[in-house]
């Protein structure tokens, strides 16, 4: 990999935006010889564009916003110097610079070493901006929407909506719990579909006390079972969401808020600020509220339609790495050709530390489960797993079942090992090249996902309503399990290499960790041990045929 740094001796021109086709000649850091003055001003016009290399690819030093500062910095410093020099540092072999001529005492220009440690900072600062990125659904989001319906004398009342766009990743018990904070000194006169958790201090009033005074309100969703005049439509689900995919209809959360103190004109109300959405842990970032267009509302008999005086969305994407420090779930893999069964990656979720930390997990017959799964101080949001070797709280196995003429067959066991939680509407997706061909599955629903329309090699799994959409906790009863079958492609299906086992798993929208490559079981054929037993005779004959042709000798 080579990399273009401007010396320091000039100041460095930003390379224009162009195809670079024509390389520049690569000369040794050294003594140059002697130019003409003529023959130094092309040189010195052609060096403010950094130079190519027919081998390699080069990275330009503006094309990285962190490193292109060093070099707007520079370029500040050394203004109205000479044009800028490039050197292409060669990080394979350092001592070997292909760069233009320098001039007569150049400032030395920087290691290959500390090239690389600015490329990995720059890297890794790019990287926090896509840590909600998600491949698999790359739109998915949750949008709230706020609609102001209806003025009143102090203020206004808005319909707050939480729309669930995430294709498999859901919102389950204890539910969402939605916070903003005020732009002015608004306050809550009253809501329907949900509540504030606190009241704050509402102590200056003295009639009419409002139902929250906080600068900074978080709101909860109602428990079904709320009385009808308390509800609105789409609420009291106890902030459970479930995926878009999985049930659109249930994807979507309401509630109704009178706010005061707030502004009665489009001009004097203030979009609230530093929304924050937890489901209910962390892991999902919030925008900045947007004025958008109007929000319609249609009548039932879709003959007249309305409109908000106001709306802003706000979007949250959600992180992996923002939701917990460790991976919740792991991958396994076995097959009928090969005896081996591949467990999850030791210490995949964590490692087992009762010796320093008591209570990280808890073995399966140890009599003090009852009273340990029981503790009412202990935490339900962090889970209490059984004592593994790979500590997650679930774990996939996929098995390579049975191999047909024209199908083969697969069998998906989802395993419970945490004895604090029942996940109720799980859901699982897998990536495989031949679910394109998939023709039958036993005991759970299905459903393609084509992120990139074209490509069908993603499929979604989720329990059947009142059967096994409700995975219990760890124990006897703590698994779900289905079979899937597959109609083979001759051009691509094979058993070798790993082929049959999936690339990628996810349970509730979390990416498991998988076995290493190198670890998935193989054709008897292609092991490596058994390649190995067949060159041993070889290896032990050869010693006796030399003797044999020393002999004959």
């Amino acid at each position: 990999m080579h990399v273009c740094i401007p010396g320091r001796h000039g100041a460095p021109a930003r390379p224009p935006a162009r195809n670079l086709t024509s390389p520049s000649p690569s000369h040794e850091l050294g003594d140059q010889p002697e130019t003409t003055g003529g023959e130094r001003e092309r040189k010195a016009a052609s060096l403010s564009d950094p130079p190519t290399h027919p081998r390699s690819e080069l990275w330009l030093l503006h094309s990285i916003p962190f490193l292109s500062r060093i070099a707007d910095k520079t370029e500040e410093s050394d203004r109205g110097a000479a044009p800028a020099r490039w050197f292409l540092i060669d990080l394979c072999r350092p001592d070997r610079a292909m760069a233009t001529p320098r001039p007569a005492a150049p400032l030395p220009v920087c290691f290959a070493s500390s090239v690389a440690l600015l490329l990995v900072v720059a890297f890794s600062s790019l990287m926090r901006s896509s840590d909600a990125y998600d491949p698999l659904d790359p739109n998915g989001n949750i949008t709230i929407k706020w609609d102001v319906i209806q003025w009143t004398s102090d203020g206004y009342v808005a319909v707050v909506s939480l729309y669930n766009y995430q294709q498999y990743r859901h919102i389950q018990a204890p539910g969402w719990k939605l916070g903003w904070v005020w732009a002015k000194k608004e306050i809550i006169w009253a809501m329907t579909g949900g509540q504030a958790t606190e009241q704050g201090d509402c102590s200056k009033f003295k009639a009419n006390i409002p139902h929250c005074c906080r600068k900074d309100p978080e709101v909860v969703d109602l428990l079904p079972g709320t009385p009808y005049n308390m509800q609105i439509a789409n609420c009291c689900k106890g902030g459970v969401l479930t995926s878009w995919a999985q049930d659109p209809n249930n994807a979507v959360a309401s509630f109704q808020v009178s706010v005061g103190q707030a502004g009665t004109t489009n001009r004097t109300v203030k979009v609230p600020k530093n929304f924050t959405l937890k489901a209910p842990g962390p892991g999902y970032t919030c925008g900045t509220a947007k004025l958008v267009k109007p929000t319609k509302f249609i009548s039932q008999d879709g003959r007249r339609s309305t409109q908000a005086h106001m709306t802003w969305n706000v979007t949250c994407t959600y992180s992996q790495f923002l939701a917990q420090r460790s991976p919740s779930c792991c991958v396994s893999l076995s097959s009928f050709y090969n005896d081996t069964i591949v467990n999850c990656p030791t210490c995949s979720c964590g490692c087992q530390n009762n010796s320093t930390a008591p209570g990280s997990c808890v073995e399966g017959n140890s009599p003090y489960l009852a009273s340990v799964v029981n503790d009412p101080n202990q935490n339900s949001l962090a889970p209490l797993v059984q004592c593994t070797s790979h500590m997650c709280p679930i774990r996939v196995h996929w098995h390579v079942k049975v191999n047909y003429k024209e199908y083969w067959r697969v069998k998906i066991t989802v395993t419970n090992f945490n004895y604090l939680m029942n996940y109720s509407q799980w859901n699982l997706v897998a990536q495989h090249p031949n679910f394109d061909n998939l023709t039958t599955i036993f005991s759970f629903n299905y459903k393609p996902l084509n992120p990139y329309g074209v490509i069908n090699d993603t499929a979604m799994l989720w329990g059947i309503k009142y059967y096994n959409d409700l995975l219990m906790t760890a124990g006897p009863d703590g698994n779900v399990q289905s079979e899937l079958l597959f109609r083979k492609e001759p051009s691509t299906f094979t058993f070798h290499k790993g082929w049959a086992f999936p690339r990628r798993v996810y349970f509730n929208g979390d990416n498991c960790v998988m076995p290493p490559p190198d670890a998935y079981p193989w054709l008897p054929n292609a092991s490596p041990r058994l390649s190995a037993s067949l060159l041993l005779p070889v290896v032990a004959a050869l010693p006796a045929f030399a003797i044999l042709l020393m002999t004959h000798a």
